[in-house]
């Protein structure tokens, strides 16, 4: 949002509070304008819509906090800046559970307001942009349970799309955590299949024994602990889709198996004679490249052409980095449901930060940083320490260029984690007094550490 589109509201029952301020800040380019108690306040709010009340505490009649509540109810969207001229710890801390962003100290330092308010812009800004993205995930960017707008993966959608329609045999190929799964139960949501089960198995947790029996099932007495009959997930898919992941795994022998039951759609359980007929849709998943097993011997195959009737292949998060603040606002949108966190979005500088990571874990590696840092938060909006990424030994990470204030607050935080939280020993590193480190630990947000001192 343009400075002149940020409406600012001064409360304050002080004329030349109220004219100093609306000064300084239409100097910065805002819209400003003002009310001289708290009974103009309300009607301000109930006439206009506000990005910003800076409110005054003490005032005759109605005072700051009952202004404060009203305001909640009048235009929930406003920030509210208290300023008082009687700081204390308690006043700061109820202002805030009651719904104030924050609060400065009267007479208000013109640097230390500016700062704030730019701050507050650009929260205001991000909201904006993670509204956007929302409205654009709804409109235009999912298939099923997946999001994406760069070209390869709508590509990749088209492709599963039509390929749900068919009774086809489909191999998807993919790095680990790239959403092999989640497309095949798109696909499977997306098919005539639909109303039937979905059953999926690893072919690489299981040894060939247990891989055997569960996919083809046994009867009573077959091996050692078979105390009963068991239908195996081929019997548990008929009528629907059965997805085999990490095909490329699985043992000659069971190669062999398979193979029957895709040109027959007949099988035996282990130990069985009576041959069973299924009407079930393969879908096989691997991050292997079976082409080069094949070669190598490996892997039938005249299984390979079987399963390989309708490639998809999923490409890796880092060739499509497009899909990051995509992919972080789907999830945290979810997270925040599932966690019942009030979180918002993720600041500029960690999603930048994101933006650059590497991600070998992929999409699913990309979750789980996500939901971390979710766990971790004490705000609405993600900053990059609640990431707490740690070293990426094959991809340096490369943050956007830092202004002025963000190196000062960088240098302050370092300054702080060197001496433990130590404020003294810190105050006297940078060269600067107690109280002004304090004033800037709280201009900046900081956290103040359990040792301070």
């Amino acid at each position: 949002m343009s400075t002149a589109k940020t409406r600012i509201l001064i409360v304050d029952d002080e004329e030349i509070v109220r004219e100093s301020l609306a000064g300084w800040l239409e100097q910065d380019g805002y819209t400003v304008a003002t009310a001289a108690d708290g009974f103009e306040a309300i009607a301000q709010l109930k006439d206009h819509e506000w990005s910003i009340m800076l409110l005054d505490m003490k005032m005759p009649g109605m005072d700051g906090l009952t202004v404060l509540e009203q305001s909640k109810t009048i235009q929930p969207a406003t920030t509210v800046v208290i300023m008082t001229a009687y700081a204390t710890v308690e006043t700061a801390v109820n202002a805030i559970k009651r719904g104030a962003y924050d609060y400065l100290v009267k007479p208000c330092d013109p640097e230390e307001l500016s700062l704030m308010i730019q701050k507050i812009v650009r929260e205001h800004d991000l909201v904006r942009e993670n509204e956007t993205l929302r409205r654009a995930l709804k409109r235009d960017y999912k298939f099923r349970d997946m999001v994406s707008k760069s070209a390869v993966m709508r590509e990749v959608f088209q492709l599963a799309k039509t390929a749900a329609r068919s009774q086809s045999t489909i191999l998807v190929l993919g790095e680990s955590g790239t959403g092999k799964e989640l497309l095949s139960r798109a696909i499977h949501a997306e098919s005539p299949r639909a109303e039937g089960p979905f059953v999926a198995i690893s072919c690489s947790a299981l040894t060939e024994t247990l891989l055997e029996s569960e996919l083809f099932g046994h009867e009573k007495g077959a091996f050692t602990g078979a105390v009963v009959r068991r239908r195996g997930t081929f019997e548990a898919a008929h009528g629907g889709t059965l997805f085999l992941d990490e095909i490329g795994d699985i043992s000659p022998k069971l190669q062999l198996d398979l193979l029957r039951v895709l040109e027959e759609r007949k099988f035996c359980r282990v130990g069985g004679t009576d041959p069973i007929t299924v009407d079930v849709r393969i879908i096989a998943a691997t991050n292997r490249d079976l082409k080069k097993a094949v070669a190598e011997g490996v892997f039938r195959d005249d299984l390979f052409y079987r399963l390989n009737v309708i490639p998809i292949t999923l490409p890796p998060l880092r060739d499509r980095r497009e899909d990051i603040p995509l992919l972080v606002e789907h999830f945290v949108e979810r997270l925040a449901i599932e966690m019942k966190r009030p979180v918002e979005g993720v600041s500029r500088e960690a999603m930048a930060t994101l933006m650059s990571w590497e991600f070998r874990g992929n999409v699913r590696e990309l979750r789980n940083i996500v939901e971390r840092a979710m766990v971790c938060a004490s705000g609405a909006v993600l900053q990059l320490d609640d990431f707490k990424l740690g070293d990426n030994p094959s991809v340096p990470v490369k943050v956007a260029p830092a202004s002025l204030e963000e190196a000062e607050r960088r240098h302050i935080v370092a300054i702080l984690d060197q001496t433990e939280g130590n404020v003294s020993q810190a105050a006297r590193i940078l060269e600067i007094d107690r109280v002004t480190l304090y004033n800037k630990i709280r201009k900046y947000s900081l956290r103040a550490p359990e040792t301070t001192k």
